[in-house]
């Protein structure tokens, strides 16, 4: 009798060991795919390890952000890093207070002395993106430092929207000659004040818990996302006044992964004195060499291929891309290329092109298109993208309407 409790109590401990092993396993290659390798009480950004561009070269540093059992109520974040190229040291600190557990409101402070890429635009609501590759850094080149003071609120209105507002005093200097043409003069360096509102809403999303006590997320789009920016002029000694709304909706067709659709939709406008750090590109991805084989590089995930660094900037504009995954192709059971057939538009506009100092752009007026494919997880998570631009800003050269490159999947 007492062997047969031993036995009975035996198995219970081995079965409860094993499934918080499972439980461990699961947090920490969900903490992996994320971008944070997790310990007790802070968990290590991967983000901030190791980066190239063309501005820094190599950048490096470490940072990370506290955990729940640190904290439920209080987080505290930061990293530091180091450009070999540009050889200055960047950094960001920050807080975190949770006001009320039921909406997730939660209040932040930051100060950050970073770079940021010229013409991108960054949506308060967006989830945290982790990529063990990043692309489109490696070939970057336009930055503007910037100085940033901030107070953000974070708000869920409901399971399906969103809010986020944040307000900023900001000490903008380019990283490249640069002039913007003002009444008063010509600003080299720039201080802004800005105020920004977005709402995040996916009207048919739904969370569980699963049974690795983790939150599951389902029916996630289509996720749609809105953000409103007002640049107050003499708020703070600012030197500029403008405004811009920026639109996005992200929608797939299909439930298997396999075999889908994806539709992106992107959309701008910005009115008043804005600087080139702050008009739109659509977010280009071709090297400005003569070769294809020189341009040969990595696909981003939703860049145009065959646009070049810095040939366009807009102060309306709007893109349209649409991927199609095929059925992978079972040539083995771990051997599963996958094919993607991608077409992307873009347009859009500026409206004083004069007032941008020392630098060149076009206009995307006509509109902007590119198709090609991609063939992903070839060999250890790599593949390869072919694009081709056509229409009305076709190239004399066909050579230069062509991008050929390399992709990089790789999930946990």
């Amino acid at each position: 009798m007492q062997a047969t409790i031993f036995q009975a109590q035996s198995s219970y401990k081995t079965y409860s060991e094993t499934a918080q092993d499972s439980i461990k396993k699961s947090a920490l290659v969900k903490g992996l795919g994320n971008g944070y390798i997790p310990t007790k009480y802070f968990n290590f950004d991967l983000r901030y390890l190791i980066k190239y561009n063309q501005y820094e070269g190599v950048r490096t540093g470490i940072g990370g952000v506290t955990n729940d059992t640190f904290s439920e109520k209080i987080k505290i974040n930061g990293y530091g890093v180091y450009g070999f190229r540009d050889h200055r040291f960047k950094y960001s600190v920050g807080s975190s207070f949770r006001l009320n557990k039921k909406t997730n409101t939660w209040m932040t402070l930051s100060y950050t002395d970073d770079l940021q890429e010229t013409g991108s635009t960054k949506f308060l609501t967006d989830k945290r993106f982790f990529q063990f590759f990043e692309p489109r850094l490696l070939n970057i080149d336009l930055f503007h430092k910037h100085i940033t003071k901030a107070v953000a609120f974070e708000h869920q209105i409901s399971n399906n929207l969103n809010a986020e507002t944040e307000f900023s005093v900001n000490k903008i200097e380019p990283t490249y000659n640069y002039g913007y043409v003002t009444s008063n003069g010509i600003l080299n360096t720039f201080d802004l004040s800005l105020a920004k509102f977005a709402l995040q809403w996916s009207p048919f999303k739904s969370s569980n818990i699963s049974e690795t006590g983790l939150k599951d997320t389902k029916n996630e789009f289509p996720l749609v996302t809105m953000q409103y920016t007002k640049s107050f002029n003499d708020v703070f000694k600012s030197d500029l006044s403008f405004s811009k709304l920026d639109f996005r909706t992200i929608h797939k067709i299909g439930k298997n992964k396999d075999n889908l659709s994806e539709i992106t939709l992107v959309a701008g406008i910005a009115k008043g004195d804005v600087p080139l750090t702050h008009l739109y590109h659509a977010y280009p991805n071709n090297i400005n060499k003569e070769t294809i084989m020189q341009r040969f590089s990595v696909a981003g995930t939703n860049s145009f291929e065959t646009m070049f660094f810095n040939e366009f900037f807009s102060d309306k504009f709007a893109t349209l891309q649409f991927k199609h995954f095929l059925k992978p192709f079972h040539i083995s059971e771990r051997y599963k290329p996958q094919m993607v057939l991608i077409t992307r538009y873009a347009i859009g506009d500026t409206k004083q092109p004069e007032k941008h100092q020392n630098v060149t752009f076009g206009s995307l007026k006509k509109g902007y298109t590119e198709s090609g494919f991609e063939i992903n997880k070839l060999l250890f998570g790599f593949g390869l993208s072919f694009t081709y631009r056509y229409g009305a800003y076709h190239l004399p050269e066909i050579g230069d309407n062509v991008a050929f490159k390399f992709t990089f999947n790789l999930t946990l």
